[in-house]
């Protein structure tokens, strides 16, 4: 036996090499956590565009960016929140379960009324304008809500006539490969573009339904083909745009803005 195969020896040796790994790794998870951060941003600033329609080849995700208002909401009066900073307003921290408790910052859900399975609703959302010659195009209105597995998390963009859908596009979830996260699906996706949210007497439409859209049902600009073998999620899409489109989500901020818009239209008329 070699005089230097001893326990303490090979002990000693073991530790070492993984007090090393465990420098290295941590220090590139430091030296990478700006990059992390910024891909992340430059990912979420992605989905933002391609809800909307406006993500092209032709310009840089900043540049397109660029062109996008950033606006934070309070949804108890539809008013924007002019007191918190967009560009520095961490929407997570008023989801979050310790922060949120406090009724300033967010309201806690009874069951008859969270049909998203949220628990509680944060007050602010930060949500983005695209304005073309200083007119509204487009809206993009953060969502989330409980899938199968875990929450979705995703951007709805509408037209200025605050009704017609542009499209839908999910940043995270935990949904099954080739069932639920199907919502990433393009050939899915594309069916949201045109679709309307509420009905002639403002009742709240649109819902992913099982099985296919029927060319010939008048429900039809209501309603998104079903998710197959993914039911809970697919009622989980539906509740969670019926939540947020309604009283307790951006109806109130939705309602404002259209009286805005039309104010706006009948000046220049």
């Amino acid at each position: 036996m070699n005089k230097n195969d001893t326990l303490v020896k090979t002990l000693f040796v073991g530790i070492s090499l993984c007090l090393v790994c465990s420098v290295i790794i941590s220090s590139a998870a430091v030296g990478l956590r700006d990059q992390q951060k910024y891909l992340k941003q430059k990912d979420q600033q992605s989905k933002i565009l391609s809800s909307a329609g406006l993500l092209t080849n032709q310009k840089s995700i900043e540049e397109l960016f660029s062109a996008i208002e950033e606006r934070v909401v309070n949804l108890d009066t539809g008013e924007y929140e002019d007191s918190l900073d967009p560009k520095s307003f961490d929407g997570k921290k008023f989801e979050a379960e310790d922060y949120s408790r406090d009724p300033l910052t967010s309201i806690k859900l009874t069951t008859d009324v969270d049909i998203s399975s949220l628990k509680r609703r944060e007050n602010f959302k930060k949500i983005y304008i695209y304005k073309e010659e200083n007119e509204i195009k487009a809206i993009i209105l953060p969502v989330r809500g409980l899938g199968l597995w875990g929450t979705l998390y995703g951007y709805l963009a509408i037209e200025s006539d605050l009704n017609t859908i542009i499209g839908l596009e999910y940043f995270s979830h935990k949904e099954t490969p080739g069932l639920g996260a199907e919502v990433d699906n393009p050939r899915w996706k594309s069916q949201w573009k045109g679709k309307n949210i509420y009905s002639s007497t403002g009742e709240i439409k649109i819902e992913v339904i099982k099985g296919l859209v029927d060319p010939e049902s008048p429900e039809k600009k209501y309603q998104v083909d079903g998710l197959s073998g993914a039911t809970i999620t697919s009622r989980g899409v539906s509740n969670m745009l019926s939540f947020w489109l309604g009283e307790l989500g951006y109806a109130k901020f939705l309602n404002r803005l259209k009286e805005e818009i039309e104010r706006k239209e009948s000046l220049n008329v």
